[in-house]
């Protein structure tokens, strides 16, 4: 059965799932997103992926700041939409809206939840060192990322997986999960899951401060915050008055020593190898203020004197 649907999203997680809804045999009657945000080195207002992808489709868009007020509830009552669906919209929802579809509000969450509820699930679990994720389709209610769930689908994490390649395998699998729920939602939403409130988690919105890497942690809670904060917003970390964003590094066992977290134990074609509280990180990758990402090898090659074992990485803040 072809279902009027009404959409609010806005990255580009979103945008997968309109475009594979604008492919199904569903009608999308229009599209709530984000208003444009001002982005770039010209700072020029950009409009969000799914509202590039809706109006290359010609379908209407609504871009209101806040839904506090009910100005904009007769427009989408007259869309008379079956169920909306809600991919990082990036607003919470009020009751209001929640009542403007006939049937529900789904919500596809990049989390396996109760765990991650909230507004950076992918960073938190890669960071969190999660061995398992995926995409849960939900009833929507007035909580956080708690009402009913209709399908789950689960994955793997690589040992070397960043939030970025995770973001691409969740929206990759999410657009098929929310098409088997859309193809008979009545059923999915009878037979929705409670979910375990005793076990969630919360995935709070990522700061560029967290970025600022704490060498007196382990080289293991290092490499899984490097990959979970990967490709935005980065690590940072400040050696000889120079901010170096770390873009790869993994952890290295050694014996202990007495030398402080943050200090540069080797500089080498390999990377930077650096002592943390527990075993060592060795960095591969790195960038240098008004640079590219580059090899360590590469960055040795064009700052020969930047690196030097006995030197200490330390906070960007300190």
């Amino acid at each position: 059965m072809a279902l009027r649907i009404l959409f609010a999203g806005t990255p580009v997680f979103a945008e997968r799932h309109l475009d594979a809804l604008l492919n199904s045999p569903h009608d999308v009657v229009a599209v709530l997103t984000q208003p444009d945000r001002r982005a770039g080195r010209g700072k020029k207002e950009q409009p969000s992926p799914v509202k590039t992808r809706a109006l290359k489709a010609d379908i209407p868009v609504l871009q209101p700041v806040s839904l506090r007020d009910t100005t904009l509830q007769d427009e989408l009552l007259a869309l008379r939409a079956d169920i909306m669906v809600v991919v990082a919209y990036g607003l919470l929802l009020p009751q209001w809206v929640l009542d403007v579809p006939a049937m529900a509000c789904l919500n596809v969450h990049a989390s396996l939840l109760p765990r991650w509820r909230g507004a950076a699930p992918i960073q938190r679990a890669v960071a969190a060192g999660d061995t398992t994720s995926g995409v849960t389709i939900m009833q929507m209610d007035a909580g956080l990322d708690t009402g009913p769930m209709l399908h789950k689908v689960e994955l793997t994490l690589a040992s070397d997986e960043t939030s970025g390649s995770l973001h691409d395998k969740l929206a990759a699998i999410g657009p098929p999960a929310l098409l088997a729920v859309l193809s008979d939602p009545k059923t999915a939403i009878a037979n929705g899951e409670k979910q375990d409130d005793a076990q969630a988690t919360y995935a709070s919105k990522i700061s560029k401060a967290e970025g600022d890497i704490p060498w007196d942690q382990s080289a293991v809670v290092l490499d899984q915050l490097i990959r979970g904060l990967h490709p935005s917003p980065g690590c940072f970390s400040n050696i000889n008055d120079h901010r170096l964003k770390i873009h790869a590094a993994q952890s290295v066992c050694l014996p202990a020593t007495n030398d402080a977290p943050g200090t540069i134990l080797r500089v080498d074609r390999n990377g930077l190898l650096v002592r943390c509280a527990e075993q060592a990180l060795l960095i591969t990758r790195a960038q240098l203020p008004g640079g590219k990402p580059l090899d360590v090898a590469q960055l040795i090659n064009g700052n020969p004197d930047l690196f030097t074992p006995g030197d200490r990485l330390q906070s960007c803040h300190r």
